[in-house]
């Protein structure tokens, strides 16, 4: 079984979690740009962070046999900070990487003007840079914010079959399909989705454009979600081509439409910048 998580935050995890996502069948991955928790103050602090998403991070994965891939942008969240707004000027030049296969996240946190702009904003660097766009859909009024996502996507020179709506769920999964984007839904052990009513949701709305993702990051989550619901489709009695196509074939048409997404492993170099992930000896 192969696998494909379409949206984790590895900066978050270990090492252990890279060997135990490459046991349970994952090949490759997306880590989108997020927020850390803390607030950044300054636009600097940022441009290290997509230094790591673009050479660290893929290190990190090269030594346990997984393929990684990013997206750049400014999050929803970090929006409305006026310190870190300036970012949206730089993001031209990492959205040239060749690493970079999608603008994201970006999207609405709480619905703001400042969220707005940045959401039309990185919209249209998408369409100039010729790539897809992995939109967050907000955890507050998800269906309201699902339908401002939408409006602002139709003013937008970004045509749907290149935007990814994540963070469904039974409420906005019907808009969603309406739209003509692809659909993401994240997988998390208490909140979010759960495997059972992921896989109800496949069943009743087919396979096309779905994407399932473990989003996992620095808060209670769980890397081996993609795992989970490739199993419990199995128990339910999915076909393994069936599997295949929501986990590994739909993410990788997605994202491919950047041109940019290599699924070859390389072996990697014994140090990044002088740093190995192991610890002692020489």
């Amino acid at each position: 079984m192969r696998l494909f998580d379409p949206h984790i935050h590895m900066t978050s995890r270990t090492t252990d979690d890279y060997e135990a996502m490459y046991a349970a069948g994952v090949r490759a991955l997306v880590e989108p740009a997020f927020w850390l928790g803390q607030p950044r103050t300054s636009p600097q602090s940022f441009y290290d962070y997509f230094d790591a998403l673009l050479g660290w991070e893929p290190f990190r994965a090269a030594q346990y046999g997984i393929a990684h891939h990013c997206t750049i942008a400014l999050n929803p969240k970090e929006a409305n900070d006026p310190r870190c707004t300036p970012v949206l000027e730089e993001l031209p030049r990492y959205l040239l990487k060749d690493h970079v296969v999608a603008v994201g996240e970006i999207g609405y946190d709480s619905m703001t003007p400042a969220e707005d702009t940045a959401l039309a904003t990185q919209l249209q660097l998408a369409a100039d840079h010729g790539l897809p766009a992995l939109v967050h859909t907000p955890h507050r009024d998800k269906l309201a914010g699902l339908r401002r996502t939408l409006d602002v996507l139709r003013e937008s020179e970004l045509p749907p079959e290149r935007v990814l709506l994540d963070h469904l769920n039974e409420t906005t999964v019907t808009a969603a399909l309406d739209s003509g984007c692809w659909l993401g839904f994240s997988v998390y052990p208490d909140t979010k989705m759960d495997e059972k009513r992921t896989v109800t949701l496949l069943r009743r709305h087919g396979l096309d454009r779905m994407l399932v993702d473990s989003a996992a990051d620095w808060g209670r989550s769980d890397p081996l979600k993609t795992r989970a619901v490739a199993d419990l489709m199995l128990a339910e009695g999915f076909t393994e081509d069936d599997v295949d196509r929501v986990l590994w074939r739909n993410p990788v048409a997605f994202y491919g439409a950047s041109g940019r997404l290599s699924l070859d492993v390389v072996a990697p170099e014994p140090t990044h910048e002088g740093n190995s992930v192991l610890r002692g000896g020489e």
